[in-house]
């Protein structure tokens, strides 16, 4: 097997264990509740996922900021250092600097290592589509590929990641700019529950609005249903921002309308659920490109 360690970023949302399986290293972005700051582990050691919710439930506003560029050369160069090679898998260029800064750290770390090689991939991929991306991208390695063949799976296949959500509280996108002060304040009162996705740049674009939760959170397996690539072959990952209940109702309908085999359920960690607030949940699958 290649010498060589797969990186990504805490925004991948996987489940710890789950990381730990695929020996997958990751590396934490930071939320901030006023002068309090936290790294987003995906074991929660520093603030609890559900710690973090009630607090944004409390009224809270939380903000976030990127990985620095000092932080990409401390945990890469630990790896260098060691002999392995690296292939960076990152939160997407359309919703955050982070993968950027990665980059920025590879230029410093080729001259001091130019022996080494370290390859950034751009996955325009968000929260639990970012964890499937690296997920079938550490299946890839365990097969045997090398840094090379992985990182061109990744890039041939990073648009073929499908992301659907709903969020239960519109005033949270209302503060991140995806919906005006008007939609926010009717759409609270009418129980308009927006479902979005991810285009083909790595943003967040709104496409449709359902009338109540359950509604929504059908139309993420409809979708789904339309656009996936033989569901029965891949996982679908689910997250939720502390609504496990209504993630597991769409794992059941995803097993049940698309005979799929395996579904992961994961929070959607402090700092994706800082824009996105309690309540949100989302559907990643292969599918169809964006």
């Amino acid at each position: 097997m290649s010498d060589f360690r797969l990186i990504t970023d805490s925004c991948c949302d996987l489940d710890d264990g789950l990381a730990n399986e695929l020996d997958v290293k990751v590396i934490p972005l930071s939320l901030h509740f006023g002068t309090e700051s936290y790294r987003n582990w995906l074991d929660g050691r520093e603030i609890s996922f559900r710690d973090f919710y009630q607090r944004v439930r409390a009224g809270e506003m939380p903000t976030t900021s990127a990985v620095s560029v000092g932080d990409f050369e401390f945990f890469m160069r630990e790896e260098l250092q060691a002999g392995r090679d690296i292939l960076y898998i990152g939160f997407s260029s359309g919703l955050s600097t982070t993968t950027q800064s990665a980059q920025i750290a590879a230029g410093h770390l080729r001259a001091e290592f130019p022996d080494r090689v370290i390859e950034i991939v751009d996955s325009l991929c968000a929260s639990g589509g970012q964890g499937l991306l690296v997920y079938l991208c550490a299946k890839e390695k365990q097969a045997g590929k090398n840094l090379q063949e992985v990182k061109i799976f990744a890039e041939k296949n990073k648009e073929n990641i499908c992301h659907w959500f709903t969020v239960n509280d519109l005033n949270h996108l209302k503060r991140g700019g995806r919906v005006n002060a008007a939609t926010a304040l009717f759409g609270t009162m009418l129980a308009i529950k927006p479902v979005l996705h991810v285009d083909d740049d790595g943003h967040l674009v709104s496409m449709e609005k359902a009338r109540g939760r359950r509604a929504s959170l059908i139309a993420l397996v409809d979708h789904m249903e339309a656009t996936a690539i033989h569901p029965e072959k891949y996982p679908a990952f689910i997250t939720h921002g502390d609504c496990i209940q209504d993630a597991e109702f769409v794992a059941e309908e995803v097993r049940r309308r698309l005979s799929v085999r395996e579904t992961y359920i994961s929070y959607v960690g402090p700092v994706i659920g800082s824009h996105t607030g309690q309540g949100v949940v989302t559907l990643f699958f292969f599918g169809q490109p964006r």
